[in-house]
């Protein structure tokens, strides 16, 4: 027969699962309490910015540039500095910027003087071809025509003396500051006006003249000239003498340099300083 204490062991059942039950509740407590952490983190917990400045610093820092937003900054950054380039040498090379309305009348004068030369020598020669073409005696009228374009090129060459109208300049330069580029530049300012011929104390001026510095004063053409020099100009004294004085022109360049600078308007104007004709070595007329 089987003992009447046989189901003893059911209470210590009964205690067993009611500690799993325990057990199983604890466990649910602990999951519900790590799902409301990960539901609401600490402040300031790592990667997980809580606050909007913490959210703006985040997304700021470090900064997460993209190729297209490289290449627009760089294309930027290159219009920038070539307009900056080009606003400081407009504003260099702006030499009458504070030139007054006088001073750029007289220039824009200057300016319709040269043109009006030009179409006057074109007309001059437009005039010649005429004559050649309708002369009754072509020999004779070619003839003539040649005479007077070797006057013409003597003049030009100074193998020959000129006068005419013109203007005087005196360069007074008692601090020796006037060296020979100064002059040259005088010389070519002076052709771009009109200059048919011009002296310079003593010495022609033509197309191969040369100047170099030499102790105590200047060399033209080899020729020792001293200060104060001197130039006679035959040309139009209208024209002449405003290419000299335009602002940022010639004689301001020279007073800068301590010089002082008289330019005269003359009604006749003997320039009478020669040179010896060379006769090239290689060079012939084509026509021969």
């Amino acid at each position: 027969m089987p003992p009447e204490n046989s189901g003893a062991p059911e209470p210590a059942a009964d205690g067993a699962q009611g500690q799993e039950s325990d057990d199983g509740a604890q466990n649910d407590e602990d999951t519900a309490a790590g799902a409301a952490s990960d539901e609401t983190p600490e402040e300031g917990t790592p990667g997980r910015p809580k606050t909007g400045r913490q959210r703006l610093v985040a997304s700021l820092w470090p900064p997460r540039l993209t190729r297209a937003q490289l290449i627009v900054a760089v294309l930027l950054f290159i219009l920038g500095l070539g307009l900056a380039i080009q606003v400081r040498s407009t504003s260099e090379s702006s030499a009458l910027r504070g030139a007054r309305q006088e001073d750029l009348v007289r220039i824009l004068d200057e300016l319709d003087n040269r043109s009006q030369r030009l179409t006057d020598e074109q007309r001059r020669l437009e005039g010649q071809k005429t004559e050649l073409e309708n002369s009754s005696n072509q020999a004779e009228e070619a003839r003539k025509q040649t005479v007077e374009k070797e006057q013409q090129l003597g003049v030009l060459a100074g193998t020959v003396a000129a006068q005419g109208p013109g203007i005087s300049l005196a360069i007074d330069d008692p601090t020796h500051s006037v060296e020979a580029d100064k002059l040259l530049d005088t010389i070519q300012e002076l052709r771009a006006a009109g200059a048919e011929a011009i002296q310079v104390n003593d010495v022609r001026v033509v197309a191969d003249t040369y100047l170099s510095d030499v102790r105590g004063g200047v060399e033209i053409d080899g020729k020792r000239v001293t200060q104060p020099y001197r130039f006679k100009v035959i040309g139009k004294p209208e024209d002449l003498e405003p290419a000299l004085n335009i602002p940022g022109g010639v004689v301001q360049t020279l007073e800068k340099e301590q010089a002082k600078v008289a330019v005269t308007r003359q009604e006749k104007i003997i320039v009478n300083a020669l040179r010896v004709a060379k006769r090239p070595d290689y060079a012939r007329s084509s026509s021969q």
